[in-house]
């Protein structure tokens, strides 16, 4: 979750479904919205044809949903397995939401969606992800989904002119 907006009492239940090439365009808009890049380690102005690539570079290691309300896309996540042998058993979560849209159950929707194939699809034993620290509404929806801080990363993330600290959050499963 990439916002640091309040969140609100209304939730909504948003369609959820596979990443399309036609999505490029509306994941670049929300990519370049002001909450969401402060919460990403993304950097500002990116282009549709970057988001293009990387749709289309993505394979069998990655699931990538978007959310969709009234056929408007408002959010993304991604689940990516580690590509080594030995940590096969890994996968790593990113989310993020249209910034109008943030409190009010998408990302929980998002991430509940990857976690079910973390578990029911991929037999993950471990999802790992990366906020920053100060990000109090992401931490609540990670830690409300079984994820725990293991590590805080000191000054590691720069934005807004400032560094900031990042905190390592993994759910475990063995």
């Amino acid at each position: 979750m990439t916002s640091t907006t309040s969140p609100s009492s209304e939730k909504i239940q948003p369609q959820l479904r596979s990443v399309r090439p036609s999505d490029a365009e509306a994941l670049c808009a929300i990519f370049n919205m002001p909450g969401f890049r402060r919460g990403t380690l993304r950097m500002p102005f990116e282009r549709v044809e970057l988001v293009e690539r990387r749709i289309a570079k993505s394979g069998q290691e990655t699931t990538w949903i978007v959310a969709e309300l009234d056929g408007k896309v408002v959010g993304h996540g991604s689940l990516v397995v580690q590509g080594s042998p030995r940590r096969s058993h890994i996968g790593e979560i990113i989310i993020g939401l249209d910034d109008a849209f943030v409190g009010k159950g998408i990302g929980s929707a998002i991430l509940g969606a990857l976690l079910d194939v973390a578990d029911n699809w991929r037999a993950l034993k471990r999802v790992e992800l990366t906020v920053y620290a100060d990000n109090e509404p992401a931490v609540r929806l990670y830690t409300s989904h079984g994820f725990e801080v293991e590590g805080r990363h000191v000054k590691a993330g720069f934005t807004d002119g400032q560094y900031h600290d990042l905190l390592s959050m993994a759910r475990l499963r063995f």
